[in-house]
């Protein structure tokens, strides 16, 4: 089992800045991929950026590409997503969620073993 926690979410103007944390615990030995993904209200849920554990590398969904920024803690099994130039339409819950699989298809929400219960992210205009 995992556990999946994220914090770091508020209100904040549009142009503002947030950063996300998401702590994983318990087994995550088999984590092969962490991603971010967001569900507004009325919306599907959709994912935001994903970090593959071996490789280091990440990836974006083009809607928040050059804002948003993945790091990783490794030492603490923590995620970061620093967001900047926010905007109203980044706003939604945003939900960590970590993999096992070996896929590309990252923001497949089916891909995911363990989820976090989300923290909301309120930009206003």
């Amino acid at each position: 089992q995992v556990q999946v926690v994220e914090s770091g979410g508020g209100s904040v103007q549009a142009g503002g800045t947030l950063r996300l944390s998401c702590a994983a615990s318990g087994n995550t030995h088999g984590t092969t991929y962490m991603a971010w993904f967001r569900q507004a209200p009325g919306k599907e849920r959709e994912g935001v950026a994903v970090i593959y554990i071996r490789t280091s590398n990440s990836y974006y969904a083009d809607s928040v590409k050059g804002r948003f920024t993945l790091s990783r803690d490794d030492a603490k099994n923590t995620m970061y997503l620093q967001m900047d130039s926010l905007k109203p339409e980044d706003t939604a819950m945003y939900y960590c969620a970590t993999s096992t699989a070996f896929s590309i298809y990252w923001r497949q929400t089916d891909r995911y073993n363990y989820w976090g219960q989300g923290t909301q992210v309120t930009v206003s205009s």
